[in-house]
């Protein structure tokens, strides 16, 4: 008997209710394998947005005014030096402190060493400590699946358009997401500490401390207001803007355009031209193929500037129980050519 027209309808009725129902299930499931996320309140959610808004807007005004500023007349000595000296401290306050000491445990150091790396990482003004490891230790168990807070291959829109809408949910959208990385289930060894809880407690201080210092510097070093404003210009805003931009690259550009050199279940590149900028955190392919290695320029020719700080810092015995992969570990890896 030949199936009716109604017999037809039916059927991709069924059909399409079947495929919803599999589509629901399967984020269902998915949904529980994501843990340790919570939601945020409306109002948090608000605040969290207004202040991601300023925190990328104010600096971006300031470097407006500062290339306003240099035409014409160049950066003084002092300027740059506060550009650069700040701008060494926060980004290997977040490199080897925040990235490779506390998230991946990469080496062990002595209680001083500890508390000068997460104030140096706190003054980067890229969120307090415990919840950025909880955040990278997230990215890590999710890496580029469903779960990952920014992985930029995770929008359905196809094309460039879809290429655009990933990269800038991967180096900035995803900060407005509703949504935050619970401290309980991804950091709970620094909930331990109570050195980290308290430095956790007073990151506002730590922020107010990364944006006024370098302008008090500037004014004993100028003796003059106009010193102090070129300095805070240049050694907080314009740093702290040029610093976020990088860091937030290794999110976005360093999971889609590069090099895979060892073998990783993700999309992770390793980039060189952003590896001097970084402290080596470019090298990232190398790294999420070994974790916990404290060295991400893996090949001789690979400069990994926060892998030179630790090393020196072994040598004088502020850094110890470094870890590597072993040359088996290496030959695993290594992608075929």
């Amino acid at each position: 008997m030949r199936p009716t027209v109604a017999d037809l309808r039916q059927s991709a009725r069924d059909t399409a209710t079947s495929a919803r129902e599999s589509a629901h299930s399967a984020a269902q499931k998915a949904a529980k394998r994501i843990q340790g996320v919570r939601k945020l309140e409306p109002d948090q959610v608000k605040l969290t947005r207004r202040l991601t808004l300023a925190f990328t807007l104010i600096p971006l005004i300031a470097v407006v005014v500062a290339i306003v500023n240099l035409w014409g007349t160049g950066i003084s000595g002092t300027d740059l030096g506060l550009f650069l000296g700040f701008y060494v401290l926060t980004g290997l306050g977040i490199t080897v402190g925040y990235h490779r000491f506390f998230t991946h445990l990469s080496f062990q150091a002595p209680r001083p060493v500890k508390v000068f790396w997460a104030l140096a990482g706190s003054m980067a003004l890229q969120g307090s400590i415990i919840d950025w490891v909880a955040t990278h230790r997230r990215h890590h168990a999710y890496s580029d699946e469903l779960g990952d807070p920014h992985s930029p291959h995770l929008v359905e829109q196809p094309g460039v358009k879809g290429v655009l809408q990933g990269l800038w949910h991967a180096h900035l959208g995803w900060f407005f997401a509703p949504e935050r990385t619970s401290h309980e289930r991804w950091a709970p060894d620094l909930l331990e500490d109570p050195d980290l809880v308290w430095i956790e407690k007073h990151f506002p201080a730590i922020t107010v401390a990364s944006f006024v210092l370098p302008a008090l510097l500037g004014l004993v070093i100028t003796q003059s207001l106009v010193g102090m404003l070129t300095a805070f210009l240049w050694g907080s805003l314009v740093r702290i803007f040029v610093l976020h931009h990088v860091t937030w690259s290794i999110n976005s550009i360093c999971h889609f355009y590069g090099t895979r050199p060892f073998l990783s279940r993700d999309e992770s590149r390793n980039n060189v031209f952003l590896s001097l900028l970084s402290f080596g955190e470019s090298w990232h392919n190398a790294h999420h193929a070994f974790p916990t290695s404290a060295r991400h320029g893996l090949r001789w020719w690979e400069i990994d500037l926060s892998w030179i700080v630790i090393k020196v810092m072994s040598w004088v015995r502020l850094a110890r129980d470094i870890k590597l992969p072993t040359a088996r570990q290496l030959g695993r890896k290594t992608a075929a050519v």
